[in-house]
């Protein structure tokens, strides 16, 4: 089986191009990527087990010449390149529209040409905008980011290729856990990182905001069992449990007893978003998650070099 990733060097992408060349039903994965953010660690370190199932393309999204070379022979598409720059989700709406909008109609205009089998396009679930009630497939959606508004557009697109192909629309919740290509401005990777070094972790608002998270070794285990799942076209969301910011820095201020925190903008309420957990997917990807938030942050900070 021959893979295409886009966005393979990202925070995503490097964990599931590590999952998907030790599976044995993959023969090459096909790394494209134009390394914006930037980021080389998924080149660096020792190297992988079967890397020579690994294809590195640098490419842009917006080269539709280039897409529809690589696409020969190619049997699932993994769709994660997309412009994400927390906490400015509200800042540049031309360039989240080029990349996670036309960027992704480019990438389906080049699908639906191909014989690509099964199409997985990674959404987010800011596509719900607030709701204190979790929210499920069914909800409507409300974006009320630039950022969000993007990936909604793009999946309207992916949208098309519903009965033609497997298609799975795979909303993820906001993503935390150490990767070799670490994002530090995702929630919780920010707070562990400040309350590491510098022992004062800077909150907006007043903490009481709820988001929803998953950790990056479910999502990536998510997306490769997808690759042979048996699991209806569809919209579905990737979420494991819903918390409070404040009670983040609970977790995180028992394991770092002298941890101080600043409030900034205290008065303001921010938007909540909560997202129910779906059965259906975490038992046919067996993504069940037995560990707590607090075993999660442990492990993470052991990941730190001092």
């Amino acid at each position: 089986m021959k893979v295409l990733v886009t966005g393979g060097a990202g925070y995503i992408g490097t964990e599931l191009v590590t999952l998907l060349v030790n599976n044995p039903l993959v023969d090459q994965v096909i790394i494209y990527d134009n390394l914006s953010r930037p980021n080389f660690n998924l080149f660096l370190g020792l190297r992988l087990n079967n890397a020579h199932k690994i294809k590195f393309v640098k490419g842009e999204l917006l080269d539709s010449r280039a897409l529809k070379k690589i696409l020969p022979g190619v049997d699932v598409v993994y769709h994660l390149a997309a412009k994400v720059t927390t906490p400015f989700a509200n800042a540049d709406a031309h360039a989240y529209e080029q990349v996670n909008h036309w960027g992704t109609a480019e990438l389906v205009y080049a699908v639906e040409e191909s014989d690509v089998k099964r199409f997985i396009y990674t959404s987010s679930t800011g596509v719900y905008g607030s709701s204190k009630m979790p929210a499920h497939e069914d909800k409507p959606p409300d974006p009320q980011t630039f950022y969000a508004a993007s990936k909604l557009r793009g999946e309207e697109h992916v949208r098309r290729l519903i009965g033609k192909k497997d298609t799975y629309i795979m909303r993820c919740g906001n993503v935390y856990g150490y990767s070799k290509s670490m994002r530090f401005d995702a929630v919780i990777n920010k707070f562990v990182f400040e309350a590491n070094f510098n022992k004062r972790v800077t909150i907006q608002g007043d903490g009481n905001q709820s988001r929803t998270f998953i950790h990056i070794e479910m999502v990536a285990r998510a997306l490769n069992n997808l690759l042979t799942a048996d699991l209806p076209s569809d919209v579905y969301n990737i979420v494991d449990k819903n918390l409070k910011v404040i009670d983040i820095l609970d977790v995180l201020k028992g394991l770092i007893p002298d941890l101080e925190f600043i409030f900034i903008n205290q008065h303001l309420r921010l938007h909540e978003l909560n997202v129910k957990v779906n059965p259906l997917i975490t038992d046919t990807l067996q993504i069940r998650n037995s560990r707590t938030l607090e075993e999660d942050l442990i492990d993470f900070l052991k990941k730190f070099s001092f």
